[in-house]
């Protein structure tokens, strides 16, 4: 075998499963053919390659995945930062007309192009910290025509930079000022026309929705998932983020790729959410940012083994987070996840949430060679550090980016 580009002299974080903590390799090597992993292992047993790259000790990871984040937007919502120093809840600037409502209100007014231009930086920096794939949701635009708009633009951003976007379809994340008290008739909407919509022109890879106090309820939530699954798109869920809505345990029952926030997190819904292999996806940018007091149920997460991710959950109002590197080091002081935790919460298990276990997330053969390339002495460097980027080169489909 003879590959097209070998990484030798490197300390490999492999993340693979069937190795214990990181899959660590010491002295090893990375080979690729045609964007793909052809070799991943000891140094001494690599192939003959076209191309070799002595790295020269440094640590290289899978790169690195965000798989939670509402990237595409329009406006900001600094105003509402000034509000909570002033006391204001997260509830209480919903209900006056602030939050999602004001970020749609500047999304629906936006056209396609302006808000590619406005994500693109938004972008760039997590690319700068070695993300190669991100999800993006729609949800502020709650029309067909805003919420298709948004999905191509991520779709564009994919096309404007080297990184996989996956897009997913987040119409039920706050009720219109069209529908009003009528949430219900709303629901109707997205399930028997905008969903049938975005799935008929492939603008989706997953559905979610808000199942909150202040979101819709669980009963409409299960309206949406079953719509997702006619359409034969998996689902996800914002869960027991404010209040234990049981939206954990209902996603779980749908097969649910992950569940999201999880603050109020029962024993129930860990329970299905380890019965279903549903993965808990922690976001602790908006904790911070919100300065909530409510942890995750770590502990018991981990007790029971259900795979936990960590995401930046980048959106204008309550998570503005542009670093994957500082939502690892939060996961780690405010959550107290280990740096094994944080590190595969932002590789292998945030591929699980996205359906691509398959193809990303661990150094493996016949994966994407997606990589990282770190100027660190150790990885807990990247989870206990704050505000420096140590990374060397980013790898996307085998090519240095």
């Amino acid at each position: 075998m003879r590959c097209d580009r070998l990484w030798t002299n490197a300390r490999l974080a492999t993340m693979r499963a069937d190795l214990p903590g990181l899959g660590v390799v010491e002295v090893g090597a990375i080979g690729m053919r045609d964007g793909r992993i052809a070799f991943a292992g000891a140094a001494a047993d690599a192939p003959d390659a076209a191309d070799v790259i002595d790295c020269d000790g440094r640590w290289i990871t899978p790169g690195l995945i965000d798989a939670h984040t509402h990237l595409v937007f329009a406006g900001d919502r600094i105003a509402e930062f000034e509000l909570r120093q002033k006391g204001a809840s997260y509830e209480e600037i919903a209900r006056a007309g602030g939050g999602i409502a004001s970020t749609v209100a500047a999304t629906r007014a936006a056209s396609e192009a302006a808000l590619v231009r406005s994500a693109l930086p938004r972008l760039d920096a997590l690319i700068a910290e070695g993300v190669t794939t991100i999800e993006i949701k729609s949800g502020y635009g709650l029309t067909l025509t805003d919420e298709a708009k948004m999905l191509r633009a991520a779709r564009a951003l994919g096309d404007a930079r080297p990184v996989a976007v996956r897009t997913t379809f987040l119409g039920a994340h706050a009720l219109p000022s069209e529908f009003v008290g009528d949430a219900d008739g709303y629901i109707a909407l997205l399930c028997e026309q905008i969903l049938p919509a975005i799935a008929a022109e492939g603008l989706a890879d997953a559905v979610d929705a808000f199942c909150e106090n202040i979101g819709f309820t669980p009963a409409q939530t299960e309206r949406m998932f079953a719509a997702a699954a006619a359409h034969g798109l998996p689902v996800k869920l914002h869960a027991e983020q404010l209040s234990n809505q049981h939206g954990a345990a209902l996603a779980a029952r749908h097969g649910a790729l992950s569940a999201d926030h999880l603050e109020y997190l029962d024993e129930p819904g860990i329970a299905a959410m380890r019965d279903a292999g549903t993965v808990a996806m922690l976001l602790p940018g908006a904790f911070y940012f919100l300065r909530e007091t409510k942890l995750p149920p770590v502990a018991a997460l981990r007790a029971a083994g259900v795979p936990i991710a960590l995401a930046t959950d980048c959106n204008p109002g309550t998570s503005p987070l542009t670093s994957l590197l500082l939502t690892m080091n939060m996961g780690a002081v405010l959550f107290g996840l280990t740096t094994d935790e944080c590190l595969l919460g932002v590789t292998r298990h945030a591929a699980q949430a996205l359906g691509l276990s398959g193809s990303i997330g661990t150094i493996e053969v016949g994966k994407r060679c997606d990589l990282a390339i770190w100027d660190i002495e150790r990885p807990s460097d990247l989870v206990g550090r704050m505000g420096l980027n140590p990374l060397h080169q980013r790898i996307w489909m085998g090519q240095t980016t």
